[in-house]
């Protein structure tokens, strides 16, 4: 299954991986919502519980997408944090993968903007 996102004006397609996070996560589109940055990452607080896995961890990569349970946060990862142990992308806490940014280094764009952002997340047709 497809989403796009769009953050500000960029839009990017991702791939929601097969688990019972991201299908909680396409149960709750079309979602609106704004975020703040974190190093090289961006989270905002959705109206939605996606509960925690097996599959849960803290380090991510470039292009992944999450949920963070304590701050009932999406986050978007596309660099180093402040948590991280060089270039990796790490979460403050184990947050639950949901799917892979397409299209490999177009996340980099995010870099350029900045502390928060507006964002919304819809299925693909």
């Amino acid at each position: 299954m497809k989403i796009k996102i769009t953050i500000n004006q960029l839009e990017f397609e991702a791939t929601v991986y097969e688990n019972e996070g991201a299908a909680q996560l396409l149960e709750s589109l079309p979602l609106s919502f704004s975020m703040s940055r974190w190093g090289d990452e961006y989270y905002g607080s959705i109206p939605t519980e996606i509960y925690e896995g097996d599959d849960s961890r803290d380090v991510l990569e470039i292009g992944e997408i999450a949920f963070w349970p304590p701050g009932n946060a999406f986050c978007i990862f596309f660099g180093p944090t402040p948590m991280s142990e060089g270039s990796e992308p790490r979460a403050a806490s184990d947050v639950v993968p949901l799917g892979m940014i397409d299209g490999g280094d177009g996340i980099l764009s995010l870099r350029d903007l900045g502390p928060s952002v507006k964002a919304s997340i819809s299925v693909i047709d």
